[in-house]
């Protein structure tokens, strides 16, 4: 196989015709990717992802196999479709927090939506919002309006962007908080298969969202989360100014971690992870 991507987190490789994409270790905050692995985390996600793409089946995906993959890449890596990505980051949030917090603090909205005042961390919004961003190549995405996202791809595929966003977003949330999770935000990518819109990369996992657990949520704080959502926290309290090269992980938050990205799988799956 062939070599032809490192992303933050995944590789990519060319066999034939379709491509294998591996999940590994490695862990990325603020856009940046930290010096230490979370052990097990990329079968984690990977797994995580596969469920969420057999439970939103009816979206048409990137997935050709989840077992038709080298040996050494077993349970992290999955055969895919090579699609035509669209270049905008789709971003889903039914709760105010992280980035989107700072921007409403900031303007009253978020990605040009204007929403109520008064609202705190962690509120729940009236409805999901769409809050695109651009996808960076390097350094930080950036927020886009929907407008941006039409004057870049065209209306009809902006509208396809949001419409799905939103949908699969409502759809996971749904299921999630049946099991006493709340799915907070979360981000997707598409892209073209010939002439078919299909959801690529990863779906609703605890690297792509913000999992809070239901029984602990409480508006005008940091919630409890179970995804990287910890480490970002942690990274973000060293005075680390977030630009390259990011600190060394300590052995207790990397075991910290590796629990709540545990948790969430089995919490989401209703599976016993082993």
């Amino acid at each position: 196989m062939k070599h032809v991507h490192a992303g933050k987190v995944r590789d990519l490789y060319e066999d034939g015709d379709s491509l294998v994409l591996v999940a590994s270790d490695r862990v990325s905050v603020y856009d940046v990717v930290l010096p230490t692995p979370i052990p097990d985390k990329g079968v984690l996600l990977t797994q995580l992802s596969n469920w969420w793409f057999e439970f939103l089946a009816d979206i048409p995906n990137h997935v050709l196999s989840t077992t038709d993959v080298p040996e050494e890449f077993a349970g992290r890596g999955v055969r895919v479709k090579p699609l035509k990505m669209i270049q905008v980051e789709c971003i889903a949030r039914g709760y105010l927090t992280g980035g989107g917090l700072t921007e409403y603090r900031d303007t009253g909205a978020v990605s040009g939506i204007a929403l109520p005042p008064g609202l705190r961390d962690g509120d729940r919004l009236p409805e999901p919002i769409f809050t695109p961003t651009t996808k960076a190549a390097r350094g930080h995405d950036l927020p886009m309006t929907f407008e941006d996202v039409v004057a870049q791809e065209g209306r009809e595929v902006a509208e396809l962007l949001r419409d799905t966003t939103l949908d699969l977003y409502r759809r996971g949330a749904e299921h999630a908080a049946r099991n006493g999770v709340i799915i907070a935000d979360t981000k997707v990518e598409f892209g073209w298969d010939g002439e078919v819109f299909t959801l690529g990369d990863e779906v609703l996992t605890s690297d792509s969202s913000r999992f809070w657990p239901a029984d602990r949520w409480e508006p005008g704080r940091a919630q409890p989360s179970f995804d990287k959502q910890f480490v970002r926290d942690w990274a973000a309290g060293t005075g680390w100014d977030k630009e390259p090269p990011g600190p060394e992980i300590p052995a207790d938050i990397v075991a910290a971690t590796r629990g709540k990205y545990v948790e969430a799988y089995e919490l989401v799956t209703g599976r016993a992870w082993s």
